[in-house]
């Protein structure tokens, strides 16, 4: 009796729902499907076309993890669907232990609908993983920063031993409930991450090499605090139109423990006025035939 291709169906459903747009492939040109091709997934993947097309008509169908999580980075899958695909594929999913720096399909149109404001998005440990064109000009490249895998926590408390109040490199961002507070905001949240991955060796290995390197970390993360940073006001130092004033809401799309980070101004403020000549400048400049528009960033 034949077997359902469970597998196969799969692959194909989620190749033509994925816009070629998103993965940076053109999408000119003569397609008879909205999504990707099988070319493209093959390419996007690192697999050869034939394997492709033997996996979806199932004359293949026992792929090893590798290539199943190469299919499920390149068809940009979110956990659930990550874990039914290993399960088609009768193999184990991955362990949940680590923290994802994956950004799902959905959450990167979340921050390109999110485009006029400056928006970014964290992993759970605060590893910059993406960010619009909006937050690069408002608060820099992120290729700048400087930051230790480019780890927010870790470009805070950077210097070692050195006191509270010296601004993170190339970081031009100001709490208005201070340095300090906005330090012990960022530990309590990090410890309420790495109690839910223990087994995260790349996290343990920062807080191991925080608490070590700098007595600031280690006073605030020994004193057992733990609780969500939700977001804040805060002052954005800008080289071009000068300080912006702004609030940080912290968005956790359901299904991912990402933190989506976007910074809105009042209307009617100097500070929405700032960002509204900021946008301006970037629009006259993206929509320049030499320039396209960009969308979300990545940080890898």
């Amino acid at each position: 009796m034949a077997t359902t291709n469970h597998l196969g169906i799969a692959l194909r459903g989620w190749r033509e729902r994925v816009s070629p747009g998103d993965c940076g492939l053109p999408t000119d040109g003569d397609r008879r499907i909205p999504g990707l091709r099988r070319e493209e997934l093959a390419r996007l993947a690192g697999l050869s076309v034939d394997y492709v097309v033997r996996l979806e008509q199932g004359r293949a169908r026992h792929p090893s993890d590798q290539v199943v999580a190469a299919l499920a980075r390149a068809l940009r899958l979110d956990p659930a669907e990550r874990d039914h695909l290993f399960r088609c594929a009768r193999l184990a999913p991955p362990a949940t232990g680590s923290v994802s720096r994956q950004v799902p399909a959905r959450v990167g149109q979340l921050v390109r609908r999110l485009g006029d404001n400056p928006t970014a998005v964290f992993a759970a440990d605060w590893t910059l993983v993406g960010w619009n064109g909006m937050w690069s000009a408002t608060v820099g490249d992120p290729r700048t920063y400087g930051w230790d895998e480019g780890n927010l926590v870790a470009g805070m408390f950077r210097s070692s031993g050195g006191p509270a109040g010296v601004p993170i490199a190339g970081w031009p961002v100001r709490s208005w409930a201070g340095d300090e507070a906005e330090e012990e905001d960022l530990v309590a949240d990090l410890r309420v991450t790495a109690a839910a991955h223990p087994h995260d060796g790349r996290l343990a290995s920062l807080v191991d090499h925080l608490r070590r390197g700098n007595p600031r970390f280690a006073r605030l993360w020994s004193n057992g605090t733990a609780r969500a940073h939700v977001g804040d006001r805060k002052t954005i130092e800008h080289p071009l139109v000068g300080d912006i004033d702004v609030d940080l809401d912290i968005l956790t799309p359901a299904g991912t423990d990402l933190r989506v980070v976007t910074y809105t101004a009042e209307a009617g403020t100097t500070g929405a006025e700032r960002i509204d000549a900021l946008r301006a400048a970037r629009t006259s400049v993206s929509t320049s035939p030499a320039r396209p528009k960009s969308g979300i960033s990545s940080a890898g």
